[in-house]
């Protein structure tokens, strides 16, 4: 938490300028286009990190999709695991959030910008509604990023349980899927050290619908959730902290 509380102090001059031009591109957006502002974000997203004293790995970058949409779905460790999948995910992409988190002060102002959607853990009414809107924002050619574990706690470089709901919008879209292996992410913004921190991000070799539209979602969830875990092991070994 105090890496947290030191980036946000050192960001404090930047913030405001950054949030009224979050509030302008809103406000007019018949003025930017969607790289445009997807690479405001990216600016603040970039601006964070620095201040948190973080940098991270790519690795795989050559699994992404050249065209057409594409869902990523990655596990979670933290505030730092959206931010860095924008950071250094070139072409404009989108997310999900936990409404909570998304009706923070910053995340309130970004997604508009890049067209995320907010999802109640509490209504499941509501979950079904942002779901179609996602099938819906595929079809239209958006990329995605998704956490099935649905939020965080201390659960390191450990995943906790995946929500299948989530795989819905894939079937339904007929989408590739990208596995997104994040670690160390859980150092970057939910630490008391003030030590330089480096992540990793891998990227999955993509599964194509013509191989998963046959199988049971729960099925599929449990797929694409073995495959981060083999990387988590492959990278780690036995010691998941």
């Amino acid at each position: 938490m105090l890496r947290f509380i030191v980036m946000v102090i050192r960001s404090i001059w930047y913030m405001p300028w950054a949030m009224i031009k979050c509030v302008h591109m809103n406000k007019h957006p018949e003025k930017y286009d969607e790289l445009a502002k997807y690479r405001h974000v990216q600016n603040i997203v970039n601006f964070l990190r620095k201040r948190s004293r973080t940098k991270t790995l790519v690795y795989g970058e050559e699994n992404l999709p050249e065209n057409g949409p594409y869902i990523m779905f990655a596990n979670h460790q933290g505030k730092y695991d959206g931010l860095s999948v924008v950071c250094y995910h070139d072409k404009p992409m989108t997310i999900i959030m936990e409404k909570k988190k998304a009706d923070m002060i910053v995340a309130r102002w970004m997604m508009p910008l890049v067209e995320g959607r907010a999802l109640d853990l509490h209504d499941p009414r509501q979950q079904i509604e942002t779901l179609k809107s996602v099938t819906e924002d595929l079809k239209r050619g958006r990329r995605y990023l998704i956490f099935p574990e649905g939020g965080y706690e201390d659960n390191k470089n450990t995943m906790r349980e995946w929500h299948t709901g989530v795989f819905k919008c894939a079937y339904d879209s007929h989408c590739t899927v990208v596995p997104v292996v994040l670690i160390d992410a859980y150092k970057a913004m939910n630490g008391n050290s003030l030590k330089k921190v480096t992540t990793q991000m891998h990227y999955l070799p993509p599964i194509q619908y013509e191989e998963y539209k046959d199988m049971k979602r729960g099925e599929f969830c449990e797929l694409v959730k073995a495959r981060i875990q083999e990387k988590l092991d492959e990278i780690l070994g036995k010691n998941p902290a």
